[in-house]
């Protein structure tokens, strides 16, 4: 379970606040999709959420833990996907998954059972013993997903997944979601795709200009808004009603 609780972060050449205020909740047995447009704070809450940042205010939990109190035994229940793959790249990708793995605690033949099944799923399991300096964006994007999987997280935690993955590849992904989440573990991940977001989420939370403007189901989205369009269509008028207000 993730929550966040007023929680505000202002960046120092910055008077703006990249995330003012913002509190949400996610349950177990969850994939939580993060929307919203380019700036409006998802990245950072992330960060904020995995301890990356530390906020000026507000907190944030992890099963209950909290993040700035506890910030090694907040870690060790999540795995995250970052936004930006550029990893060790003198490297092998199989010697930074077994360092993921050791300072995860994972012993070898767990270890090797879930490096196989992910980096199969992903399509880099013939190419582990490459050096990540000559991967494709893609792929490693692809090997950071099969780390953040090998301690079996509660809490998966993704930045943009999708982005630079072939359609198998993403296809597994959400495969892989899906799984976790019915699995109870929860899956939480911000994306620009709608399409994705619309077909695979349970719940969803719409940001902009650092603060929330939804949150709840898709039908829950419609139903408040009174429309009965794709969530592309609600998100755009949305977000351009949010930046009209704030104008």
């Amino acid at each position: 379970m993730i929550e966040l609780e007023g929680i505000s972060k202002t960046y120092a050449k910055s008077a703006v606040k990249a995330v003012d205020g913002l509190s949400l909740k996610v349950d177990n047995g969850e994939i939580f999709g993060f929307l919203g447009p380019n700036g409006a704070g998802k990245t950072t809450t992330i960060k904020l959420l995995t301890g990356v940042l530390r906020a000026d205010s507000g907190s944030a939990k992890v099963d209950g833990i909290d993040m700035a109190a506890s910030p090694l035994e907040a870690k060790r229940r999540i795995g995250y996907v970052t936004d930006n793959p550029e990893i060790f790249a003198r490297l092998k990708a199989a010697e930074y998954l077994n360092f993921v793995a050791d300072v995860y605690g994972v012993d070898s033949a767990t270890r090797q059972e879930r490096i196989g099944k992910y980096a199969g799923l992903l399509g880099i399991k013939d190419v582990l013993n490459a050096s990540i300096g000559s991967y494709s964006h893609g792929m490693k994007q692809k090997l950071l997903v099969t780390g953040s999987l090998i301690h079996d997280p509660e809490n998966w935690i993704l930045d943009e997944p999708m982005v630079g993955l072939d359609p198998k590849s993403a296809f597994s992904l959400k495969e892989i979601m899906r799984e976790r989440a019915a699995s109870g573990k929860l899956v939480f991940f911000s994306t620009h795709v709608m399409e994705v977001a619309e077909k695979l989420c349970d719940r969803l939370a719409i940001i902009n200009k650092g603060k929330i403007v939804f949150t709840g189901t898709l039908a829950e989205l419609k139903a408040r808004e009174g429309s009965d369009e794709s969530l592309e269509s609600i998100f755009l008028e949305l977000v351009d009603d949010g930046e009209e207000a704030a104008s």
